[in-house]
């Protein structure tokens, strides 16, 4: 990514709240007290420094209660910090509580005018705009009724339409693109990475490692208030699972490992064309990794997802069943997965394998296995000499 200016900046950001511990209920407990409450000072953000550049895609980590989420309500000036600064340049859209300003008694259509106004986006072209905000809700039915009437999956969807198209140059986003059905959290993915596309910036708070890895450009690590690391993907979520292996967890070779644990990738095999495991591939020659799962409830359009590192930890290549639409409608129970490759191109060297079991956003992760599976790779069929991948150029001299 092309570095642009700094779009989103906080400057020595400091947030603080009061955590009462005892309150005064009646008159005669204050007036034996002697005090009305309990309180002490508790500092969600101490001394946080961050930017974020134009066009670039932003993840705010840690565990419940770090203080990421009180940071992005920082910098869309929700909260006002005790200390520090913070700018945010161009037209602003937050996905934080979908639907926070609508009132129940008004219709959807109304709302949708009100919700979009305080936005900032004009009557004018919110009219032009009404249709797709509709349709890509799918309220239609229901536009012109009271939006208390609605389910809570058709009242978020509508206030995640309103602020998803209101045309942000600067969108933030906490933990609501797995919102809805599948249906609709395609369109949530397909509407973000057009976003993404369109070099708008985004800064996304999340806990799911996997959406890290596949969206952010640079990510920054949040513990007790404090900003620990800023950097890239890789680098970042191997500081944050360094100090979180209660949460992450070390499986049986000593592996990170991740995930709600509805589903289970329980074994990973390269496969010999006889079908035993091996630990050696040859370049160039046909290839099968193998993914045995266990599932215990049925899971709902599972992506399984595997990805190829160099030693260093460097990503090679990623592919999941959803790119190539290989997606069951439902899986339950005991099988596996095989990824095969016709004629395996990495050249000679040592690699490393991570798996995924996931929803079909990609964002939930039900099981991940970093590095899980160590290989080889000997010449084979290949004539390239030197590098990572062959070509399979062809020269002709004339």
């Amino acid at each position: 990514m092309t570095a642009g200016p700094v779009v989103v900046e906080a400057v020595n950001v400091s947030k603080k709240f009061k955590l009462v511990h005892e309150r005064n209920h009646s008159l005669k407990a204050t007036v034996l007290r002697g005090r009305r409450v309990v309180a002490e000072d508790f500092w969600a953000l101490r001394d946080v420094s961050l930017d974020v550049r134009e066009g670039e895609t932003f993840g705010l980590i840690g565990q419940n209660g770090s203080g990421k989420s009180t940071m992005l309500k920082v910098l869309t000036r929700i909260l006002t910090p005790n200390e520090g600064r913070v700018r945010v340049e161009g037209k602003v859209s937050a996905l934080l509580e979908l639907g926070a300003g609508f009132h129940p008694e008004l219709s959807g259509r109304e709302n949708v005018f009100l919700n979009g106004a305080i936005l900032g986006l004009p009557q004018s072209e919110l009219k032009k705009r009404f249709d797709a905000i509709v349709d890509f809700a799918g309220v239609g039915d229901f536009i012109d009724e009271p939006v208390k009437n609605y389910s809570s999956g058709m009242y978020v969807r509508l206030g995640f339409s309103v602020a998803i198209n209101v045309d942000p140059d600067v969108l933030f986003v906490d933990e609501v693109l797995a919102v809805g059905d599948e249906e609709f959290q395609r369109k949530c993915n397909d509407k973000f990475s057009e976003l993404r596309n369109a070099g708008k910036t985004i800064v996304l708070v999340t806990h799911s490692m996997s959406a890290v890895s596949n969206l952010c450009d640079r990510v920054a690590w949040f513990s007790k208030g404090k900003l620990m690391k800023m950097g890239s993907p890789r680098d970042t979520i191997e500081a944050y699972s360094a100090t979180t292996r209660i949460a992450l967890r070390l499986d049986e070779f000593g592996k990170a490992r991740w995930g709600s644990g509805e589903g289970r990738i329980v074994g990973v095999f390269w496969l010999s064309p006889g079908g035993e495991p091996i630990s050696r591939l040859d370049g160039g020659r046909p290839a099968r990794l193998r993914l045995h799962y266990e599932i215990d409830e049925p899971l709902i359009r599972p992506v399984f997802a595997a990805s190829i590192q160099l030693e260093d930890g460097t990503e090679l290549t990623s592919t999941s069943t959803r790119d190539v639409g290989c997606v069951p409608e439902k899986l339950q129970g005991n099988g596996h997965v095989d990824l095969t490759f016709d004629a395996f191109p990495l050249l000679p060297g040592t690699y490393n394998v991570t798996v995924a079991l996931t929803d079909f956003s990609r964002i939930h992760d039900y099981d991940v296995r970093k590095e899980i599976v160590s290989f080889a790779v000997d010449p084979g069929v290949l004539n390239e000499m030197s590098g990572i991948f062959a070509m399979g150029g062809k020269w002709e001299v004339h």
